[in-house]
């Protein structure tokens, strides 16, 4: 038993040392980590020291591997289970909780099986940006969309703008609206088109293009919007907005990021921040880890993406994850394997 402390804020670089042994509770899985993702949250927490943690302390929030046991009432998994999981610690402040260790629990309505043929390495890109995306989407208090299912929703008529959809968070977003029935048309860099477009998109604009938002008032002419998702912030948020005030339909807007401070708010728009945890305390996330997720991997509608860029094995290698990831990747996901 290991982890990947930071025993202080803004400490640099994380400390390998010995990990308390944790016993699942109710509804709960112990997971042996073969592989763990990186996500912005641990930077920011790391460089910025403006996330509360209860130091020293383990992050991370994206685990896969395999169950090791369980805890009372879990009927879902057994010992020895491939699974992905989204660990809470960011929510929870337990060390318990985080991903950068050997074990990790995870809340069976935050875990799915994963299918023999998806390896721990995609499966690891998974948890956090779907949470992020399903929260944003589907959440009462978000944009409130119908949920996805397996094969997808007869289409509802209505179309989900995704600003910035080959990130982490855009690539789940723009897979689970197509499956709840709603046409995508997204942003990205020129160089990622593809790939969003295999996810499902009808249309991928350039957000660099300094045209890019009468070019998405063109692309929308005619169609009615459920909603606008940005999943890159700030200046973005903009941009969507004024997109979203000059559309027709639903005038709301959730971003991954803090709200500007000196964002133009736009008569009628509704511009709000969601949480990637907020699921799982809700319904969202038993209907979209336990209800839609298991079968659309193994049908294979719904794929592990963005792709995982391997960045080291063991947790030593945990830190250099985190730095590259500081850098700057474009549609992959930074992984070290244990």
């Amino acid at each position: 038993m290991s982890a990947a402390w930071i025993n202080e804020p803004k400490a640099h670089p994380l400390e390998v040392k010995a990990a308390p042994t944790y016993t699942p509770g109710p509804n709960e899985i112990l997971v042996r980590n073969h592989v763990v993702a990186m996500n912005p949250i641990d930077n920011t927490t790391q460089i910025r020291g403006i996330f509360p943690l209860q130091y020293p302390a383990i992050m991370g929030q994206d685990v896969a591997g395999e169950v090791v046991a369980i805890g009372p009432n879990v009927t879902r998994f057994k010992d020895g289970d491939r699974v992905l999981g989204h660990s809470v610690v960011f929510a929870t402040q337990e060390q318990r909780d985080g991903a950068f260790q050997t074990y990790t629990i995870v809340r069976t309505n935050l875990a799915c099986p994963i299918p023999d043929e998806i390896s721990f390495e995609s499966a690891s890109v998974l948890p956090l940006g779907l949470s992020t995306a399903s929260c944003a989407l589907f959440q009462d208090d978000d944009l409130h969309l119908q949920l996805p299912t397996s094969p997808s929703q007869k289409p509802t008529g209505k179309t989900v703008l995704i600003w910035g959809a080959a990130s982490s968070v855009g690539c789940n977003a723009v897979q689970l609206a197509v499956a709840a029935g709603y046409e995508v048309v997204a942003t990205a860099s020129p160089h990622n088109f593809d790939l969003v477009k295999k996810l499902g998109a009808s249309q991928v604009l350039d957000y660099h293009n300094p045209a890019v938002v009468e070019e998405l008032l063109h692309a929308l002419q005619g169609r009615e919007l459920a909603g606008a998702f940005d999943c890159i912030g700030f200046s973005a948020a903009q941009a969507t907005a004024t997109v979203v005030a000059a559309s027709q339909g639903a005038k709301r807007v959730v971003s991954t990021k803090p709200v500007p401070a000196d964002l133009n708010r736009l008569e009628g728009v509704t511009v709000k921040q969601c949480r990637g945890d907020a699921l799982r305390d809700n319904h969202i996330g038993k209907a979209v880890y336990e209800d839609f997720l298991p079968q659309a991997l193994k049908d294979r509608s719904f794929v592990p993406a963005p792709g995982p860029l391997v960045a080291g094995k063991g947790l030593e290698s945990v830190q250099g994850a985190l730095d590259l990831l500081q850098k700057g990747v474009s549609a992959k996901k930074v992984v070290v394997v244990l």
